[in-house]
């Protein structure tokens, strides 16, 4: 996401050079959803370059390939998934969680598979699993299943909050594309471990996003009380305005527990002229 065109002399200085973006990105956010990665193993020089760019404390939830998840659906994957977990190795503290995003088809019958992936994963890592089957929300013995499985693995399950989106009709090309492309699953906010993973979708409007995240300043403030520590990646169709909503949202935290530390000062975007 640090790549967004849309970001680009708002957030962002611009011109940027690909190696600085990240960097740039990170004085806004602390954490950044590493999507990229999906579409094909990073090479070991791009992931030394972001590790260069961020700080220890940086957090980067990095998402499995394709090929392991959708492709071959966490069965048969070994020689893909070492070479994934090679070239993030310059990461090391800054992945927060390796993010095992499951296709809609992955449903309560594949538990076995998740299991047995799970438990062969090596323990140097975190890991927070995202499933869009309805069932896993749905049907209470699907759920109990589900949560057994990660909970013995020490596993978060990561919720994609679009209730939001779809409480009414699309407004826009930006909404409708959303409508079209995003799982449509019930609310869900229970944490399974210490570092609860949220994913939440907003609308076009800052009000009706702003609105529509209030029972998540509720949840994350109560998992700071019991001592978790979340992390909270804030979208909306376009994400024009993601960073600055991102940090409202963290505004929003801090104002109930004021203890919790700001975000960093952004950069400039203008860059510095003596005149």
């Amino acid at each position: 996401m640090w790549t967004h065109a849309p970001w680009r002399g708002r957030f962002l200085p611009h011109p940027l050079p690909p190696q600085d973006r990240l960097r740039a990105y990170a004085t806004w956010c602390n954490a950044v959803e590493g999507n990229t990665t999906f579409y094909a193993t990073p090479a070991t020089d791009a992931v030394e370059s972001w590790a260069r760019q961020t700080g220890p404390d940086f957090r980067l939830v990095v998402k499995l390939p394709k090929s392991i998840t959708h492709e071959r659906r966490l069965q048969g994957a070994d020689e893909e998934l070492r070479a994934f977990l090679r070239a993030i190795e310059p990461l090391g503290p800054r992945a927060h969680a390796l993010w095992v995003q499951l296709p809609a088809s992955f449903a309560p019958g594949d538990l076995g598979a998740l299991a047995a992936f799970l438990r062969d994963l090596p323990r140097s890592h975190r890991y927070a699993v995202e499933v869009r089957h309805r069932a896993f929300f749905e049907d209470a013995r699907s759920e109990r299943l589900l949560e057994g499985v990660l909970t013995g693995a020490g596993a978060e399950w990561v919720p994609f909050d679009t209730t939001t989106l779809f409480q009414s009709p699309p407004v826009s090309d930006a909404e409708r594309d959303a409508w079209m492309k995003k799982p449509r699953v019930p609310y869900r906010s229970r944490a399974l471990t210490d570092r609860p993973i949220v994913r939440y979708l907003g609308r076009d409007s800052t009000e009706r996003t702003v609105e529509g995240w209030q029972r998540w300043i509720g949840t994350v403030t109560e998992w700071l009380r019991e001592g978790r520590s979340p992390t909270v990646f804030v979208h909306t169709p376009d994400n024009a305005d993601a960073p600055a909503l991102a940090r409202r949202f963290h505004d929003e935290v801090r104002a109930r527990l004021p203890g919790i530390e700001p975000l960093p000062e952004p950069d400039p975007v203008e860059p510095l002229t003596l005149f």
